[in-house]
């Protein structure tokens, strides 16, 4: 498939609260903690994987609990669990800093996401049920579908929900648990550099097709091939610039012009008081 580029969108966030997050804990008697720390947390894994939240950027836990209306206890649950997965740093009287992004760290993710991965899909391939298989088959040919009208949002939709079924298709909580901060390493850097969604469309929908057919040494070959790209990719940022423009959510993205063309206007590390409202850092 050919290439499709276009520059990154940043999110018009700015003053976003999340109502949901607030009903559940301040009008509901008992909420469940566990609930309200899973939300928080993905709500700021996208910011910090999509650089709405870019590298250097330093977070408040008040100020984060203010603006989603809850209490500070999950707020620093889900802070604690981005520090586990290595998307920010609790810094000792200082406060919590976004972690920068490395070539260095993106090749050990890769290395070791290489083999979880092929795992994975050798035994989803195996283990998937029909509803599984026919899922990943449908997802399949989203990606294809959408990489060929180069619609940015559907095939958001088909990678998402393809990472979800990659990892529960196996059936094994351990491996699902080791793939998710590998995952979310991994989206962020691609996140701050082109990538040829016609050609990951492709390797992804190879490995979802494989593991629908219950082929496991195609699945597992279609995912050595989707690692061999991400290397590749990898590698080719060597000489490229870095922009840290906030774009929107997952890392398929029809790009039209490299992202270096942003990189003069962006500094590579962008850091704000710890007091600060987070809406200062949204475009």
């Amino acid at each position: 498939m050919t290439a499709k580029k276009d520059k990154p969108v940043a999110r018009k966030t700015a003053g976003r609260k999340l109502p949901a997050i607030a009903t559940l804990e301040t009008t509901a008697a008992g909420a469940p903690v566990a609930s309200l720390v899973e939300r928080i947390y993905d709500e700021l894994e996208d910011r910090i994987v999509s650089l709405e939240l870019p590298p250097g950027a330093m977070l408040s836990e008040v100020t984060i609990a203010r603006e989603f209306g809850v209490s500070r206890t999950p707020v620093g649950e889900a802070l604690q669990r981005l520090a586990r997965e290595g998307l920010v740093n609790v810094l000792p009287r200082r406060g919590i800093v976004v972690t920068d992004i490395s070539l260095t760290g993106q090749m050990r993710v890769l290395e070791f996401r290489r083999d979880i991965a092929n795992f994975i899909a050798r035994l989803g391939a195996t283990r998937a049920d029909a509803s599984e298989r026919d899922a990943l088959r449908r997802v399949a040919k989203a990606f294809l579908e959408a990489a060929a009208s180069a619609d940015g949002p559907r095939i958001n939709e088909a990678d998402k929900e393809f990472h979800e079924l990659f990892a529960t298709c196996a059936h094994n909580n351990y491996a699902a648990m080791a793939m998710a901060p590998l995952d979310s390493l991994a989206r962020r850097f691609f996140y701050a550099h082109s990538m040829d969604i016609g050609r990951s469309a492709q390797l992804h929908a190879d490995i979802a097709v494989a593991m629908a057919d219950g082929d496991p040494v195609a699945a597992e070959r279609a995912t050595h091939a989707l690692a061999d790209y991400l290397d590749e990719l990898t590698l080719s940022t060597l000489d490229k610039p870095r922009a840290l423009a906030p774009r929107s959510s997952h890392i398929f993205r029809p790009l039209a012009a490299p992202l270096a063309s942003t990189s003069a206007k962006t500094p590579a590390h962008v850091g704000v008081p710890a007091d600060r409202d987070l809406t200062s850092l949204r475009a």
